[in-house]
């Protein structure tokens, strides 16, 4: 099976979990948003790492995006934590549009002296601007939005 690099990438950033996978890498949590499934981390703790791995493998062609919903529905349905939930699936959202630098990354890149032009932003791929994405909302962290930027943009 032809896996395409997006949908299995680990990013460096993320090494202080991945070993285990006790979190949702970003490559997967892109998936649920691109199927419109809010997985909990309860459930994918709950995951063997058979089942872990197999996720992130997962191909992100359309039709097995689809598969993989059916996949996720399928495997939560009993789950103690409930079934995964349906969620709107993520069409044009800031890290879909290749052509316009989200307003919080441009913030958090410049406050931290680099500069991230539209051109810059164009030769992500979707995966890197995900990322960002996700790193930059003011609910999150920030532990690893740095080491995002260096990884990254490098």
């Amino acid at each position: 099976m032809l896996v395409n690099s997006q949908s299995n990438h680990y990013f460096n950033f993320e090494d202080d979990f991945i070993k285990d996978l006790r979190c949702i890498p970003l490559c997967v949590r892109r998936k649920l948003d691109l199927i419109g499934i809010k997985l909990k981390l309860t459930h994918w703790q709950d995951f063997n790492l058979i089942e872990k791995n197999k996720i992130v493998d997962w191909p992100d062609s359309k039709n097995d995006l689809i598969d993989l919903k059916t996949f996720l529905k399928e495997i939560t349905f009993n789950s103690k934590y409930g079934e995964a939930k349906e969620i709107e699936i993520s069409i044009n959202q800031p890290w879909q549009n290749k052509n316009k630098v989200p307003e919080q990354v441009l913030k958090s890149a410049l406050a931290r002296g680099i500069d991230i032009s539209v051109e810059k932003w164009r030769n992500l791929n979707e995966l890197d601007r995900f990322a960002f994405c996700k790193l930059v909302r003011p609910s999150h962290e920030h532990n690893n939005l740095d080491r995002a930027f260096d990884e990254i943009l490098k």
